[in-house]
C-alpha cells in the first residue's frame, strides 16, 4: 500500500491536493509462471496520479497568479539591474568627463608653463640687451667726458703757454727798447708789440 501523495505550492505552503489512497498493482506470479497486474484506484496507476497532481499544482499556481507574481518579480529584478547598469554608465561617463577635464587642465598648465618659460627667456634677453646698451652708452659718455677734459686741459695748457710766451716776449721787447730808445718811443713800440701779440694769439 503506497503512502498518500501531497503537493504544496512552494512559497505559499498551501496543500495542493491530497490524493486518495492509491492502490498499486501487486504483481503476483502464479504457479504456472504467469503475471497478473492489480488494477489501481479509479483506473489510475501511480504515474497517472503524479500527472494529475502536477496538473492540479499548475492549476493552483495559475489560480493564485503565481506566473504574474514571478513575472513582476522578474520585471522588478530586470528594472533593478537596468537601473544599476544605467547608474554604472552614468558614473563611467562622469569619470571619463572628469578625466578629460583633468587632462585638459594638465595640457593647459603645460602650455602655460611653456609660455611662462618663453616669456622669462625673452625678458632675460631683453634685459641683457638693455644692460649692454646702457653699458655702451655709459662707456661712450665717460669716454666723451674724458676726452672733453683732456681737450680742456690741453687748451688751458696751450693758453697758459701762449700767455707766458707773450709776457716773456713783451718783457724782452720792453727791455730791448728801453736800452735803445727814449720813453715815448718805448711806449709806442711796446703798445705795438702787445697789439701784435694779441692779434697772433687770438
Amino acid at each position: 500500500m503506497a503512502d498518500p501523495v501531497q503537493v504544496q505550492t512552494g512559497p505559499t505552503g498551501a496543500v495542493v491536493e491530497h490524493a486518495e489512497t492509491v492502490q498499486t498493482a501487486l504483481v503476483e506470479q502464479d504457479t504456472d509462471g504467469h503475471h497478473t497486474a492489480a488494477v489501481t484506484w479509479l483506473g489510475f496507476d501511480s504515474a497517472g496520479w503524479v500527472a494529475v497532481a502536477m496538473l492540479i499544482l499548475i492549476g493552483i499556481m495559475i489560480w493564485k497568479k503565481v506566473p504574474q507574481a514571478i513575472g513582476r518579480a522578474l520585471d522588478g529584478y530586470t528594472a533593478k539591474v537596468k537601473a544599476e547598469l544605467d547608474e554604472a554608465s552614468r558614473l563611467r561617463a562622469e569619470a571619463e568627463a572628469l578625466l578629460a577635464s583633468y587632462q585638459a587642465e594638465a595640457n593647459e598648465a603645460a602650455e602655460d608653463s611653456k609660455k611662462i618659460v618663453a616669456h622669462a627667456r625673452a625678458e632675460a634677453e631683453r634685459l641683457v640687451a638693455e644692460a649692454k646698451i646702457q653699458a655702451e652708452e655709459a662707456i661712450a659718455r665717460r669716454t666723451r667726458l674724458a676726452e672733453e677734459k683732456i681737450s680742456a686741459a690741453e687748451r688751458a695748457a696751450t693758453d697758459g703757454l701762449r700767455a707766458r710766451a707773450a709776457d716773456m716776449a713783451v718783457e724782452a721787447a720792453r727791455s730791448t727798447i728801453a736800452s735803445q730808445t727814449d720813453a715815448s718811443v718805448q711806449k709806442k713800440l711796446t703798445d705795438q708789440a702787445i697789439g701784435e701779440l694779441d692779434r697772433r694769439l687770438h
